[in-house]
């Protein structure tokens, strides 16, 4: 890693403190990657979804924690972060837009040896050009659409391109064809997802037919990893399951069959989200607490207030409703989540002090805060939970 990388890396630690803070586990991460790998097998080329700031985890951390545990892929959404990753990976990782490129940035692109998706036959003419004038060939994937209908070339375009990448050879490497599997969490989903594979397997049988074969067939996702081997082909794209989330509660059970056993932690959490009592206050009976009249004392109460609130992305869907932990025990919210504050109900917690630690979300003593507590259990849910952790909030690596 050269000089510039750390010096912006820690560009991000101010003087002053933010009001919140992010830990990320690093031995949660290989107990992560190991499990996942062990499902793969030594063939797939595992590629970890860094998109949405690593699901709000951090591109400069995780892509530093991933190389540590032997990942050197990473797929991103957009050139944007692409290129975030290529300022912290080492020399040897390679890097993957699975989405928006524009053309003012394929000679980026290009220049630098990223792979990028094509879901679009026009944009080929202008991608060869650039390769010509840079003398360098563009890594190149061919989306085909199979049913999810977002993006993807139908097949008459696919042959078009297939056709047109054949005669520039010279210009192109023929990096991979995929797709996405649109809901493979969910079972009532299955008819949809198999139907998908019969589709995508036509394409691959037309490029059989062709002999002209892509360096990676790939369609996984971490649900597909997860539940679905047939699918795993040459490269699999696993984002929440690589933080230690599984795609939806479906398969977990799933993997709780496979394993015989009732329940199972083959995944954890690396994440955790901690702040500090700023201040506490004693409410006597019949005050309300916050905005509004969202909360009334019934009795004589203490509360705490804690110094972040929904524009530091803590949602407001928790006012009234979530908790903290403090000291090791539960601290229900009281009224709503302000911009920047909210109070919490401590009258049962005995000891608490301006600057104890709070835990938001991850464990304390022998109490834990999920993500699916913000999430009514709605598992798809933490993906929008986590991405919306705002940037700005310090996150160092733990052991």
């Amino acid at each position: 890693m050269t000089q510039s990388h750390h010096s912006h890396y820690d560009a991000f630690v101010r003087n002053v403190r933010h009001s919140s803070r992010i830990e990320l586990s690093q031995s949660a991460l290989k107990k992560n990657i190991n499990f996942l790998q062990k499902k793969l097998g030594p063939h797939p080329r595992y590629s970890a979804v860094i998109k949405a700031n690593a699901y709000g985890h951090g591109i400069p951390q995780m892509v530093r924690m991933l190389e540590q545990c032997g990942v050197n892929h990473f797929s991103a959404a957009s050139a944007y972060e692409a290129e975030e990753v290529l300022e912290y990976c080492s020399n040897g990782c390679d890097i993957m837009i699975m989405g928006i490129l524009y053309d003012q940035d394929i000679e980026w692109a290009i220049r630098n040896g990223i792979e990028f998706y094509v879901f679009n036959y026009g944009r080929l003419q202008l991608v060869l050009e650039k390769a010509k004038k840079l003398k360098k060939k563009a890594k190149v994937h061919l989306e085909v659409e199979t049913g999810t209908n977002r993006t993807g070339m139908t097949e008459p375009w696919f042959k078009k391109s297939v056709a047109f990448l054949k005669r520039n050879e010279s210009h192109f490497q023929f990096q991979g064809v995929c797709t996405h599997l649109g809901g493979a969490e969910s079972r009532s989903n299955q008819f949809k997802i198999d139907q998908q594979i019969r589709r995508y397997k036509q394409y691959l049988a037309e490029l059989k037919k062709r002999k002209f074969m892509p360096r990676y067939r790939h369609i996984a996702c971490s649900a597909a990893v997860l539940a679905m081997p047939e699918t795993h082909y040459d490269l699999v794209r696993v984002g929440v399951a690589t933080y230690g989330f599984w795609p939806s509660p479906e398969i977990y059970y799933q993997h709780l069959q496979e394993v015989g056993k009732d329940k199972d932690a083959p995944m954890n959490r690396i994440i955790s989200w901690k702040t500090d009592v700023m201040d506490i206050k004693d409410v006597p009976k019949g005050e309300f607490i916050g905005y509004g009249t969202a909360f009334q004392a019934l009795h004589d109460m203490r509360v705490a207030v804690i110094p972040l609130g929904y524009s530091n992305g803590y949602p407001r869907g928790q006012s009234n409703n979530g908790y903290v932990l403090i000291r090791g025990r539960k601290a229900p919210i009281t009224g709503l989540i302000n911009m920047n504050l909210f109070m919490v109900d401590i009258t049962d917690i005995p000891g608490v002090e301006i600057g104890d630690e709070v835990v938001l979300l991850g464990k304390q003593r022998n109490n834990t805060i999920p993500v699916s507590s913000f999430t009514n259990y709605t598992q798809l849910i933490n993906n929008e939970m986590l991405s919306r952790l705002p940037t700005a909030i310090p996150r160092r690596i733990v052991k």
